[in-house]
């Protein structure tokens, strides 16, 4: 592995007086895959968006490739945008688009503008690289069961071969065994790719299967990060509680009526 593809340093997130993240800290290697976990709410997403320009730092700075990213706009920003892919929660598939039309978007549409049908081409290529067949290319999302979804946001993620993939709860909504054959096509595919890639996740079963390198966020802070192979002896009692999923713990969840 070579140097940080990411680092994070001081990074704060405010909403009003409400500290979503609160002095982040972190690396990720380039080929690393890094897993964030935390209950609802603990600024999981909100770091992707930060990280990825979505949304701008209250303070701190993000470094991709060794460059400053926090707060870029234009152009330097859509440049940046073309070297991440993302897998969506609930894959976020375009309705009114056919299967390929929805994995070659970036392609035709991002600043390359490559013609149609070189983009069909490289669509299908990725659905086969998915697991399903070329024919599916031209069925609508809503033919499509939801692991197929699942499999074809996964293959549109790859389309732009980014250097960075985002995954966003990446195996929601679907059976243990479909989970189980989409978190084996994220480490397959990355690993084609050479791409780093950042997970979050509340899905144990997922960071054990996809993940080099686990980080915990709890009130805006990343309590405890380290390999895969020592969250099971962590010694800290809020990772304990998550990864078990006890009710009872440092971790308060907070029963409310509706």
């Amino acid at each position: 592995m070579a140097g940080n593809k990411i680092e994070i340093r001081g990074l704060r997130k405010y909403f009003g007086h409400k500290k979503v993240l609160d002095g982040i800290d972190l690396d990720v290697r380039q080929g690393e895959s890094l897993a964030v976990i935390g209950g609802s709410g603990s600024g999981k997403s909100v770091l992707i968006k930060n990280i990825t320009g979505l949304m701008r730092p209250t303070a701190g700075n993000i470094k991709i490739n060794g460059n400053e990213t926090a707060g870029i706009r234009g152009k330097a920003r859509d440049e940046l945008m073309e070297r991440f892919g993302f897998l969506f929660q609930g894959g976020a598939l375009f309705d009114s688009l056919k299967v390929w039309e929805n994995i070659a978007f970036a392609l035709i549409n991002g600043r390359k503008k490559m013609a149609k049908d070189e983009a069909k081409k490289i669509a299908l290529q990725k659905l086969t690289s998915v697991g399903l067949g070329a024919e599916v290319g031209d069925l609508m999302p809503a033919e499509l069961s939801g692991g197929m979804q699942k499999r074809v946001a996964l293959a549109r993620a790859i389309a732009i071969q980014p250097e960075i993939i985002f995954f966003d709860e990446p195996t929601t909504g679907l059976d243990p065994i479909m989970s189980d054959v989409i978190n084996n096509l994220i480490v397959k595919l990355s690993k084609e790719l050479g791409a780093t890639t950042v997970t979050i996740t509340h899905d144990m079963a997922s960071v054990r299967k996809i993940a080099d390198k686990v980080a915990m966020l709890y009130g805006g802070k990343i309590i405890w990060q380290g390999g895969i192979k020592e969250i099971d002896k962590s010694g800290n009692p809020y990772v304990e509680q998550f990864i078990h999923g006890r009710a009872e713990g440092p971790i308060e969840i907070k029963l409310q009526d509706h």
